[in-house]
């Protein structure tokens, strides 16, 4: 009898955004430049304070151990006190726990919140690895439309509540939006508040792009829904925050003790967060005003630049995003993801492509296949390089 893998890893979704890295690493292995605006990947510099806490520590220790399952009570206290009540997130240390990633995370939230068989909204498009997570859970996702020609605007909340049965467990929504930059207003986590409340839901809200936001309106946390406070699960990470991505840590946030008590359960299973990057991420806390000012300028400049040079490129619409540093982009394509993996494979400007992700895994709603996001984190010289490849790879694939 011949080996065989489980069904359940046969028909696991593919991550939509590393699914075309073979073909990426295979232009690369033959002398071709990729410019990167397929993953969210940032180039800028990880604060010196982070840095210099691992190596200050490196020098004291004997060997590297587990620490606690729940975290660091240095890295715990520290969040809470340096981080959250500064921006008027008032959490305790038991209320919080760090994770492996915000993706650790938002599987433990979602372990939660729902039995195998349950329900979960959300609103698409979404961060693919959601999918993931609800497959192997069991769960099914259940999807609110947001529009591209609309900026993504949040629906009423009579949409949400057509999708409401007997198995739904909680809402689950990303704030500001991976993959949209959608920023949800004040109004919206209200709105969906009062719809959690209501019908006794969980909201899980991941808001690990907090600190990426372009208006004047300042970003209005799940955690701080009046009445909200049992139902709401927060998941963050320091990886967007602190240009600190390979470190893999974050946290899920709960006044619910219940919850807090399941999540300490399922990070038992797994030991611990990973020792030297938590030391990374204690010296992270002091990281200045001023660093955080320099990187969201600079965002707002490489913003500004993808959204002008995409909307020249004739046929193709993307919306301004006033959050994270993504955006949905329709292209004059039928196959956004045959496009994408042609560029990688045939189209060469200068021994030079462009790398971008297929943005129909991001939706449960079936049939949007001319969309891409792309992630502006490149430079503006190196951006404006990318996005002309792409606007003449477009041309010469539409004239094939």
């Amino acid at each position: 009898m011949a080996l065989k893998i489980s069904n359940k890893t046969q028909s696991m979704p593919a991550s939509a955004i590393r699914k075309l890295v073979p073909y990426s690493d295979a232009a690369a292995s033959e002398g071709i430049k990729v410019y990167h605006l397929n993953v969210g990947a940032p180039d800028i510099k990880s604060p010196d304070c982070a840095l210099d806490a691992v190596a200050e520590k490196c020098k004291s220790l004997h060997h590297v151990s587990y620490t606690n399952s729940a975290g660091l009570i240095e890295l715990r206290k520290g969040l809470v006190e340096k981080y959250y009540k500064k921006i008027g997130i008032n959490i305790e240390v038991p209320e919080l726990l760090v994770s492996v990633g915000g993706s650790e995370a938002f599987a433990q939230a979602m372990q939660i919140a729902a039995d195998e068989g349950d329900e979960i909204i959300v609103i698409e498009p979404f961060y693919t690895n959601y999918q993931t997570f609800a497959f192997l859970n069991g769960i099914t996702l259940k999807a609110v439309h947001t529009d591209i020609r609309e900026s993504f605007r949040i629906p009423d909340i009579s949409e949400f509540e057509k999708l409401i049965s007997e198995k739904t467990k909680a809402v689950l929504i990303s704030n500001p939006c991976n993959p949209s930059g959608k920023l949800f207003s004040k109004e919206d986590m209200l709105a969906i508040g009062d719809f959690c409340k209501r019908h006794d839901l969980f909201l899980i809200s991941d808001e690990v792009y907090r600190e990426f936001c372009y208006t004047d309106e300042p970003h209005f946390s799940a955690m701080n829904i009046p009445g909200c406070e049992q139902n709401v699960i927060l998941v963050d990470s320091v990886s967007k925050r602190y240009n600190l991505c390979g470190a893999r840590i974050g946290c899920i946030a709960s006044h619910n003790k219940d919850v807090m008590a399941a999540a300490l359960k399922l990070a038992q299973s797994r030991l611990c967060p990973p020792l030297l990057e938590q030391y990374a991420s204690i010296g992270a806390l002091d990281t200045p005003q001023s660093y955080f000012d320099e990187v969201k300028e600079e965002y707002i400049k490489r913003r500004d630049c993808a959204i002008k040079l995409l909307n020249e490129i004739p046929g193709v619409f993307a919306p301004t995003p006033y959050g994270a540093f993504y955006t949905v982009a329709e292209l004059p394509v039928e196959n956004a993801e045959d496009f994408a993996k042609w560029m990688l494979t045939e189209f060469r400007i200068d021994g030079q492509t462009t790398m971008i992700t297929p943005a129909a895994s991001f939706y449960k709603t079936a049939g949007v296949k001319n969309q891409v996001r792309i992630a502006y984190v490149l430079e503006v010289p190196e951006l404006e390089k990318a996005i002309h490849i792409l606007a003449e790879g477009l041309k010469a694939y539409n004239s094939r």
